[in-house]
């Protein structure tokens, strides 16, 4: 077989004056770039994340908002019926008040009769006596009248 061929050699002046790996891919302006890209590309990922942020703000603020709304429907709703039962307890009262004004007028109604019924007789006793003295009292009187007038003829 053929012997291997050496690599040429080549001139240490052409090797200086090759561009560099910077210079030949423009290294350090494509990392600017890609750092300017990517700052764009933060700046632009936080607000598409605000913007995505918003649906759930948005959610979270209806969510408050009915629960308040049903929370206030809740209350007038118990403040109506609290109201309703207060009348309707109010009323009730009002029965039992009249009913026991009733009641208590029959016993005593029952009571005056049952005392009068005891204390009647002993009322026409005194009566009676009453009037036994006042007519024996009138009737000393003329029979005195009578006898002064016939003592004096």
């Amino acid at each position: 077989g053929e012997a291997p061929i050496p690599p040429p050699t080549i001139p240490s002046i052409i090797l200086e004056n090759l561009p560099t790996f910077n210079l030949a891919f423009c290294f350090e302006e494509r990392l600017r770039l890609l750092e300017t890209s990517f700052n764009e590309y933060r700046q632009t990922n936080q607000f598409a994340h605000a913007v995505f942020a918003i649906p759930g703000i948005v959610h979270q603020y209806m969510d408050q908002q009915m629960k308040e709304a049903v929370r206030e429907a809740v209350q007038i709703q118990t403040d109506q019926l609290q109201d309703s039962l207060q009348r309707e307890n109010d009323e009730f009262l009002r029965n039992i008040d009249e009913n026991m004004k009733n009641v208590l007028k029959g016993l005593v109604k029952t009571q005056v009769k049952e005392q009068v019924s005891h204390i009647l007789p002993r009322v026409e006793e005194f009566v009676n006596a009453t009037l036994e003295a006042e007519v024996l009292t009138r009737s000393l009187i003329s029979v005195k009248l009578y006898i002064f007038k016939t003592q004096k003829y």
